[in-house]
C-alpha cells in the first residue's frame, strides 16, 4: 500500500506519521508533502523522509492519502485524487458536512462505510472526544439535549498555535514584553480565551458550530439540541469538556458508569479526577466525574479528556484506514 500524508510537517501531520508507524498497516511506500518544498527532514519507523511540494502528479502514485493541514490543499487536490480512485481521509474541515459523505468515528458509526465510499473527512477534534463520551449514554438511554463548555488545548491551532503559547511563556517568565500574537485573538499563556475560530453574526463562533453539527452527524441524532461554548486554555494537546446532558429516557448514574466502562478507546473513572497533561500521548478518550443533576434520572453531568492530535485528528484518520483494510475495500 503506497501512502501519501499531505501537511506532513504540520503538528497534526507529524502526529500522523507517528501513529501510522505505529499502527502494523503494510505501508510499502510512504511519501511526506507539504504545500511547499521544506529542508526539514521527517523520519517514519526509524527511516529519514524527505517533504516535498505537493502536487496532481505526484500525489497520483498514491493508495491512500491523508490531509493533514488546512481546507486549501484538500480543495485543491482532491477531486482529482477521487477521479484516480485513490483513498482519501482528510483531517480538513472541507468535506466533514458534505451530503452522502461520511464522518467516521470507528468506535462508534462503522457502518456508515460502504464499499464504494473514497472520502473519509475526520471530523473536528473537539467533536470527536465529545462523541466518545456521549455514544455509550445514547446506546443506553438516548439523548435529547447537550451542552458542553469546551477548554481547548493549543495544538488545536497547529504548530504555529503551540509556539505562540511557548514563546508567550518564555517572555512572562523572564518578565520581557509578551510577543505580539497572531494565532489567537489574545495571549494565551497563563490566560482563558473564549474565543476559538471566528464568530459570526449571531455571536456563534464557527468551532461552536462545527462540533453542533458534527456531533448530530456521527452520533446519527439529526435533532439533537446541542450548545457549545469553545475556549481555548493554556495546555498543549489535549481537550477537556464540561458536558451536561439530558437523556431520553431515565437512567441512572451506575447503568451509565458501567456502559462507559465497557466503550471502545474510553476509559471511565468511577472516581477521582483526569486532566489534560495526563493524557497527552494517549489515542484513549477519559470520562470522569459523572454525577446527576438531580433526581429525574435524565440530567447528568460529566468530564472528557483526550488528546486532540492522535484521536481527535491523527489517531483518527488511521483507524479509518485500518477499518477500511479490516472491511476489505482496501488492500493492506
Amino acid at each position: 500500500m503506497k501512502v501519501a500524508v499531505v501537511g506532513a510537517t504540520g503538528a497534526v501531520g507529524q502526529t500522523m506519521l507517528a501513529v501510522l508507524g505505529e499502527s502494523g498497516l503494510g505501508v510499502e511506500q510512504l511519501g511526506a508533502f507539504a504545500q511547499r518544498a521544506h529542508s526539514e527532514e521527517l523520519r517514519f519507523r526509524g527511516r529519514p523522509v524527505d517533504v516535498q511540494p505537493a502536487s496532481d502528479a505526484l500525489l497520483s502514485a498514491y493508495d491512500v492519502v491523508f490531509f493533514a493541514g488546512g481546507d486549501v490543499a484538500s480543495r485543491q487536490y482532491v477531486p482529482s485524487l477521487l477521479r484516480r480512485g485513490a483513498v482519501v481521509i482528510d483531517n480538513s474541515a472541507a468535506y466533514r458536512l458534505a451530503q452522502g459523505v461520511p464522518l467516521v468515528v470507528p468506535e462508534i458509526n462503522p457502518d456508515v462505510v460502504g464499499a464504494g465510499d473514497r472520502l473519509f473527512p475526520v471530523g473536528n477534534c473537539t467533536a470527536i472526544i465529545l462523541c466518545m463520551a456521549l455514544e455509550p449514554i445514547r446506546a443506553i438511554a438516548g439523548l435529547r439535549s447537550v451542552y458542553v463548555a469546551t477548554y481547548q488545548a493549543a495544538s488545536g491551532a497547529g504548530r504555529a498555535g503551540l509556539e505562540e503559547l511557548a514563546a508567550g511563556e518564555r517572555a512572562l517568565v523572564y518578565g520581557e514584553a509578551e510577543p505580539v500574537g497572531v494565532v489567537f485573538p489574545a495571549g494565551l499563556a497563563r490566560n482563558v480565551v473564549p474565543q476559538v475560530g471566528a464568530l459570526a453574526a449571531g455571536g456563534w463562533s464557527d468551532e461552536e458550530e462545527k462540533v453542533a453539527q458534527e456531533t448530530r452527524k456521527v452520533l446519527g441524532v439529526p435533532d439533537l439540541r446541542i450548545s457549545a461554548t469553545c475556549v481555548r486554555v493554556p495546555v498543549r494537546t489535549a481537550h477537556a469538556e464540561a458536558v451536561f446532558l439530558t437523556t431520553q429516557e431515565s437512567t441512572s448514574v451506575e447503568a451509565l458508569g458501567e456502559r462507559l466502562a465497557r466503550a471502545p478507546g474510553l476509559r471511565f473513572h468511577v472516581a477521582g479526577i483526569v486532566t489534560p497533561r495526563e493524557v497527552e500521548g494517549s489515542d484513549l478518550v477519559h470520562v470522569a466525574r459523572l454525577r446527576a443533576q438531580d433526581s429525574s434520572g435524565r440530567r447528568f453531568a460529566l468530564w472528557a479528556v483526550g488528546d486532540q492530535l492522535r484521536k481527535g485528528a491523527a489517531t483518527n484518520a488511521v483507524q479509518i484506514l485500518q477499518l477500511l483494510v479490516a472491511k476489505g475495500f482496501v488492500r493492506a
